[in-house]
């Protein structure tokens, strides 16, 4: 048989792309736009995908990187991924209108650091240095705050008191991501606190679970989402530690059928940034080359929905809105 007649199996991740915090930060501009009108003007990238950015820009949302460079009293919304205090205090002397699409799960880190610094800890914020969330959780939580990511970083780590140190971390890793930095923090410091591991983001911890089952089954990983998306080069990683090749595409179009060769089941799953719609046109591109099968491993059917501010809450969603949660057929 030949290898462009040769059937391909596709199983897809569940639960992969949108998730909760996702879901309501890209609710919240729409229905910005659809209560104030265009433009509404967004500080940074809503959520981390191209596709959701220019559709939105498409609609009458301006993206900028600092609030300086937002009209005096306009429409402002910050991102889902948090802002320092500095980034608010711009926002109120330039009185902007703010709506805040933070999401609830950041803010609670927020929340939790600033609970801790106020009690006297040092404070470890285990992260990525230079990613917005952490950028923005740094500027929300005063005293000092250390950055870490890796257990190697702890051994130089220098506290005022060892007895007096608190962690928490970004929401996009999971406890997979976080266990050895946290086991190395608790062996230099034993009376170190920090949030339950129930309280790391169930969404990135989900979607690593489904695609560690889907890398058991497959010969090759498609992850849909963007290269400055933390979550989906984790779930990249997560295949080639199984020893398959892992892509992580932004869509369809850079797909390489070469990748097909020697390819008899491919596992897709999508960042927590990333539309459905994405991976439909993905295997809708397979569709080109292979006769493709598709099916659905078994995994957590997520319900998390998050409340909107309530200055949005009574309008309804615009006939155009993304389509959040529904699911394309192939």
């Amino acid at each position: 048989m030949g290898e462009a007649t040769k059937p391909l199996r596709v199983i897809l991740a569940q639960p992969r792309g949108f998730c909760a915090g996702v879901e309501r930060a890209i609710d919240i501009v729409e229905r910005a736009l659809e209560k104030y009108g265009a433009p509404v003007y967004v500080r940074h990238e809503i959520v981390h995908n191209k596709r959701v950015v220019d559709t939105l820009k498409a609609r009458g949302a301006i993206f900028v990187e600092e609030v300086d460079e937002i009209p005096t009293g306009a429409v402002t919304i910050f991102s889902a991924h948090g802002v320092a205090k500095k980034v608010e205090d711009g926002a109120g002397f330039r009185d902007l209108d703010v709506i805040d699409a933070t999401c609830p799960l950041v803010t609670k880190v927020h929340k939790e650091g600033r609970r801790y610094a106020e009690k006297g800890y040092d404070i470890v914020l285990i992260g990525h240095l230079g990613h917005p969330e952490v950028e923005g959780t740094l500027g929300q939580i005063p005293g000092t705050v250390h950055v870490i990511s890796e257990p190697h970083d702890v051994h130089s780590l220098e506290v005022a008191d060892p007895d007096r140190v608190a962690f928490v971390t970004q929401t996009t890793l999971s406890v997979n991501d976080t266990k050895d930095v946290i086991a190395a923090l608790r062996a230099k410091f034993p009376k170190i606190v920090g949030p339950d591991t129930r309280d790391i983001c169930y969404a990135t911890q989900n979607r690593q679970t489904a695609v560690i089952e889907l890398s058991k089954k497959i010969d090759m990983l498609l992850v849909v989402g963007a290269n400055n998306s933390s979550n989906s080069n984790r779930l990249r990683e997560i295949g080639q530690n199984f020893g398959i090749p892992s892509y992580l595409i932004e869509d369809a179009t850079m797909f390489d059928p070469a990748w097909l060769n020697g390819a008899e089941t491919i596992g897709i799953t999508a960042g927590a940034s990333a539309p459905e719609t994405l991976v439909q046109e993905t295997i809708r591109r397979l569709k080109m080359y292979r006769t493709v099968s598709v099916e659905t491993l078994d995994g957590v059917q997520e319900n998390v929905h998050f409340k909107l501010p309530a200055e949005l809450a009574d309008v309804p969603r615009p006939k155009d809105a993304m389509d959040v949660w529904a699911v394309e057929p192939a």
